[in-house]
């Protein structure tokens, strides 16, 4: 890119890095703590997946840092297992980045990119739904300056309640942390306009002028830590491993879905084609690079993509420059945000998580495909009460078993000749279709594989015995097959040898040529013939008026 970069871009690119910059670091810090980790940590996980992406993700506007989608994530294995303490709390989450990396990378080094096109909207809208629900509850006891320790949403729920109705509130820290969320939601509709930006100066200054962290107890940031982030390898305890592999391929899951959708948003929208494989090998090398410099996990956001966008951003510089400021900051001001109240950072995050709820589509996938609303809602339930972790795992479970369930019991037909209409067609859609004597057509629509081999050779029988005249010949009209596999080939085998012993012949039609090369290579077509293949259904119907002398006019 800087090869053809031309030069009247820079000062765009530079000025939308400051921009950037000065949105990251509140969002930064505010995830992080979300997170269960300390905030210089958010900010470490800012400054290196920034630059890691420019070198490797193909898209010039994608803005990747800690992200309201991954807080849940993460926060449900760091808390039950850093028992308190931030060291093993950064650790751990090092190490789930480590984990999400390697995947990412792994993923698009295969060329394996389109896994995440597997999940249905539907689903991708029920996980989503019930991680928002989760970041939302998990950080409104903030809002109130109260604190509870985290032990599932509902807990969590009942404990906030039971805190507010003992009068355990702080006033203060509530008026600060409302009065964000209200800048940034009403702001949130001008593109232009940094509201998190706002709400974060505006009660910073709140904060330090009206003394509200001495003289009423409202929780602040504090001094971070001067300087950048060293070299540390996120070793862990053998008996963390499971859980933060497990965590890590559902970072890895959530991150890489959320990215290819912002990617091919923003490539649609500027007519850039944007290669998945190197969007997943970007965003995992990103991580793992995050992951050996006191990192979390990283995603594409949703949120500072459009304001570096808004800011006139032009390429992958605009992320570098918003890096080197967040890493002056460090340098030179690490007391910059000392006095910014904790419930001015929670407001960030639960204005990040009411963004990522999804009502409206869903509305209309209700109206019009109820059994995959339905198929939202039990994925959203299971995040909320089995936690984040499990819930996206059942969702992915719901995914492979959605992906094969047109497979496993496809739609099939019987085909018969419609008076006026070229072609044969579906006779239960068209009752009065003529059918040809002793000839069947039947039409399997779908690939041929273990999981529908038996369905496959039971429909078949099923046609032959409801077929009003003695048959004499099948023909399976094979053009939406696919492909087919080992048990799929076998059980043909077993169906020709079946048919042939009762006095019927196997033949197929529109067949393609690749399942034919695989039928030769799994010996089928050693064991039932090679000339048992017609071009087209109504070659099939010549060849067979043909060979048995039916009378019967196509």
């Amino acid at each position: 890119m800087l090869r053809r970069y031309p030069l009247d871009w820079l000062p765009k690119d530079l000025l939308a890095g400051v921009v950037l910059a000065a949105m990251l670091v509140p969002v930064g810090i505010a995830y992080a703590q979300a997170s269960g980790v300390p905030g210089i940590y958010g900010l470490y996980a800012t400054i290196v997946p920034l630059l890691a992406y420019a070198l490797f993700g193909p898209s010039r506007f994608l803005v990747l840092g800690p992200d309201s989608a991954l807080v849940a994530i993460i926060l449900a294995v760091v808390l039950p297992l850093s028992g308190g303490d931030p060291l093993r709390a950064v650790t751990l989450a090092s190490a789930m980045a480590l984990v999400s990396g390697l995947v990412c990378a792994g993923t698009g080094l295969l060329r394996l990119g389109f896994i995440t096109e597997l999940l249905s909207k539907p689903i991708r809208y029920g996980y989503m739904n019930g991680i928002a629900l989760t970041v939302l509850i998990s950080q409104t006891p903030k809002l109130f300056g109260i604190s509870i320790e985290s032990a599932g949403p509902l807990r969590d729920t009942l404990g906030l309640f039971q805190a507010l109705y003992d009068g355990k509130a702080n006033g203060y820290a509530f008026a600060v942390g409302a009065g964000s969320l209200a800048i940034i939601l009403l702001l949130k509709r001008f593109e232009r306009v940094p509201g998190i930006l706002i709400a974060v100066v505006v009660s910073t200054l709140a904060a330090w002028a009206f003394g509200l962290e001495a003289g009423h107890g409202v929780k602040v940031v504090g001094s971070l830590p001067q300087g950048l982030p060293g070299f540390s390898l996120p070793l862990i305890e053998l008996s963390d491993l499971t859980t933060v592999l497990i965590g890590g391929f559902a970072v890895a899951l959530v991150s890489f879905a959320d990215t290819s959708v912002l990617s091919r948003t923003y490539a649609a929208r500027t007519r850039t084609p944007v290669d998945p494989n190197q969007e997943m090998i970007g965003l995992g090398m990103a991580n793992l690079v995050t992951s050996l410099f006191q990192g979390i996990p990283v995603s594409s956001s949703s949120s500072r993509t459009p304001v570096a966008e808004a800011a006139g951003a032009r390429s992958q510089l605009t992320g570098v420059f918003g890096a080197v400021g967040v890493a002056l900051l460090l340098l030179i001001a690490p007391d910059l945000l000392r006095h910014l109240p904790d419930s001015a950072l929670a407001a960030v995050v639960i204005a990040a998580a009411i963004g990522l709820f999804e009502f409206q589509d869903l509305r209309r996938i209700y109206r019009i495909q109820q059994w995959e609303f339905w198929l939202s809602i039990v994925c959203f339930v299971g995040v909320v009460v089995l936690g984040v972790v499990p819930g996206i795992g059942l969702a992915v479970v719901i995914a492979v078993i959605e992906f094969l369930w047109d497979g496993w019991r496809p739609h099939y037909a019987v085909l018969g000749r419609v008076d006026g209409i070229r072609g044969y067609h579906d006779i239960s859609r068209y009752p009065h279709a003529r059918r040809v004597p002793g000839l069947v057509l039947f039409r399997w629509d779908a690939p041929l594989f273990f999981a529908n081999a038996e369905q496959f050779q039971t429909c078949v029988l099923q046609a032959i015995d409801q077929s009003p005249t003695e048959v004499r010949r099948i023909v399976i009209a094979a053009e939406p097959v696919t492909s087919v596999d080992v048990t799929s080939a076998d059980m043909l085998i077993e169906l020709e040898q079946y048919l042939r012993a009762t006095g019927i012949e196997l033949r197929f039609a529109e067949m393609k040529d690749p399942v034919k090369d695989k039928l030769r290579r799994l010996e089928v077509l050693a064991r039932i013939g090679g000339d048992v293949f017609q071009p087209t259904v109504g070659a099939a119907v010549d060849v067979y008026l043909q060979e048995h002398g039916v009378d019967w006019t196509p």
